[in-house]
């Protein structure tokens, strides 16, 4: 299949520059999130994709030398659970926060989807992305 010639396609993991791809898909969740007033006291179904570059370092079949998705995994669920957000890029930055705060992810592209707000489409929200300053 062609891709069209307005879309580049994302190149996350590279021997070239010595990073692998980590990420998260289609994680559904929950979530306590929205800036209109029948959106607050009530959670709504959002679905959140993570995807990490990361830079390769041996890992010796140790998870401690990795980034570990369910670890991310479980900081997006903390995140979620800390309570109501007016906005999904709010959650999106956040998140996209989170990923950076290990030193080895150098570029945190983040989606945010709320999945029940307009009828007439599956989604809406953000995508964001993030990266580490070169320093």
């Amino acid at each position: 299949m062609n891709q069209p010639d307005n879309v580049t396609r994302l190149k996350i993991a590279s021997a070239a520059e010595a990073t692998r791809h980590v990420f998260v898909r289609d994680l559904l969740l929950d979530a306590h999130i929205g800036a209109f007033r029948h959106e607050v006291g009530a959670a709504q179904p959002i679905r959140v994709n993570v995807d990490l570059t990361v830079s390769e370092a041996a890992h010796g079949d140790e998870l401690s030398n990795v980034v570990c998705y369910a670890t991310v995994v479980d900081r997006i669920k903390t995140i979620v659970a800390e309570g109501h957000l007016n906005l999904v890029e709010t959650l999106a930055e956040r998140i996209a926060g989170s990923c950076l705060s290990d030193e080895r992810v150098r570029v945190a592209l983040v989606r945010v989807e709320k999945l029940a707000v307009i009828p007439e489409a599956s989604s809406v929200g953000v995508e964001i992305e993030r990266i580490r300053p070169r320093g």
